[in-house]
């Protein structure tokens, strides 16, 4: 009897693996020069099938959003147009021949002119984590000593922060950084420990030859409120640097902070991505009423230097908390989720600060950071109504989608910023400016968001 069980158990493991071999050995071959196509596949899901299919053909695809199909199909030196047809299933499609340029395949299951969503012949993939070479960021429990610990593991402290018990190690070289992550995740005496993460450059304004219609007044009307109210929203901008904003609407800042030490002047002729940034969560602010009593802490977490580490980024959001900061705009991402960044910011969520943070500007699934972190309100771009930005990502930890494009000005100067960096800001001016004008609590103003703003289909 147990040798009949032993065989039974062994048959049905050999016809798992033989299963999940079929998986991995999926086939395509497109042979456009002859029309012939020959396939064996088993449970492919659209998106990645047509990426393959457009890697191969060299054809522009585009899918209606929300257009779904896992194909199973077996056949050998098809025409094109059957291959499809049997590829595609009960989806619709159009294959549009070009003279001057490549043929274009629309696949869709309402009509042709809801294909929107371009596939690109290969699939991007999130940018690997860069860090500071040679330091990492530790954040000890109560007690802890850390020039003990730099001690032991041959490290210099470069930079803390006693209060929140967070410091930054440097070690001789990439060998001794790697080893010292290693034994610092099992110290009894680490609370977390990461590398120092860099998030990338943010996207820049750009000029605009004229303001496209609906854009907006170069001067919003908005008026502040001086109301002392308990419930009056403070916004905490973690970004680049926030020039004068002009008219009225420097009477919503409030004193800001440059946690790089680097006072570099800013540009007279060209926004930040922060002063585009406060201009839209203004903008939102303004289209909910004439007068707020909303303000913004601006946190410059860059400086002068393109990209933020994961090190300036807590200071920052320590700083915006602070200054009595009660909601975070976060428009940057990265593609690490840094155990001590992660830390603070819950740190802060626990006080009852919300959070929101951009999903990232490449069109896949995997999760950036911090919109990724749990209690965060990750934000994508809309293209359309309707439709997610062609540059958007679109995973499973992304809540709400708004526009991804934002008129601002520098002077009289238009410029445009596209991206889910603000999109982040038209929500956390909503959300902000929905505080000001009503006192409701944040969960009920965050469940409405994402009923009001959700996330179109991806048709991934």
């Amino acid at each position: 009897m147990c040798r009949v069980k032993f065989l039974i158990l062994l048959a049905v493991c050999l016809a798992i693996g033989t299963g999940v071999r079929a998986a991995e050995t999926n086939s395509l071959v497109w042979r456009a020069d002859i029309d012939q196509v020959s396939a064996d596949i088993r449970g492919e899901a659209l998106w990645p099938l047509l990426e393959d299919i457009a890697h191969q053909t060299g054809w522009h695809i585009f899918v209606e959003p929300g257009a779904s199909h896992d194909s199973s199909v077996k056949f050998k030196n098809l025409p094109a147009g059957a291959a499809l047809k049997k590829l595609l299933g009960r989806l619709n499609y159009a294959l549009v021949p070009e003279t001057n340029g490549p043929d274009q395949l629309y696949v869709f299951t309402t009509t042709m002119q809801n294909a929107t969503r371009p596939v690109l012949a290969e699939k991007p993939k999130a940018s690997p984590a860069k860090h500071v070479p040679n330091q990492l960021m530790v954040r000890l429990k109560h007690g802890g000593n850390i020039d003990a610990l730099a001690k032991i593991y041959g490290a210099k402290v470069v930079a803390r922060n006693d209060k929140l018990g967070i410091y930054l190690l440097e070690f001789g070289d990439a060998a001794a950084t790697d080893s010292a992550l290693a034994n610092l995740k099992v110290d009894t005496n680490v609370q977390s420990v990461d590398y120092n993460t860099l998030f990338d450059a943010p996207v820049s304004p750009q000029p605009l030859a004229s303001v496209p219609t609906g854009a907006g007044p170069i001067s919003l009307t908005l008026n502040p409120n001086s109301s002392t109210d308990p419930c009056n929203p403070i916004v905490g901008l973690i970004d680049t640097g926030v020039q004068p904003l002009g008219n009225q609407l420097d009477s919503f800042l409030m004193q800001g902070t440059n946690v790089t030490g680097d006072n570099t002047p800013m540009s007279t002729t060209l926004p930040t991505h922060g002063t585009a940034m406060a201009q839209t969560i203004l903008r939102a602010v303004s289209q909910q009423g004439s007068s707020s009593s909303v303000r913004i802490i601006p946190v410059n977490v860059y400086g002068n230097s393109e990209t933020a580490s994961s090190w300036n980024v807590a200071l920052g959001v320590q700083a915006a908390v602070d200054g009595g900061a009660t909601v975070l705009n976060m428009s940057l991402a990265g593609s690490t989720d840094e155990a001590v960044l992660n830390d603070i910011i819950q740190q802060a969520m626990a006080k009852g600060i919300v959070v929101f943070a951009a999903a990232g500007n490449q069109p896949v699934s995997a999760p950036t950071y911090p919109a990724a972190i749990s209690g965060v309100n990750a934000v994508t771009a809309l293209g359309a109504p309707g439709q997610l930005a062609s540059y958007a990502n679109f995973g499973s930890f992304v809540e709400m989608a708004l526009p991804g494009s934002s008129v601002v000005y520098l002077g009289n100067q238009p410029f445009v910023v596209q991206g889910t960096s603000p999109a982040t800001a038209y929500a956390t001016g909503i959300a902000a400016g929905s505080k000001a004008n009503n006192c409701v609590p944040w969960p009920q103003i965050e469940g409405a968001m994402a009923q009001k703003f959700p996330v179109p289909q991806s048709g991934q």
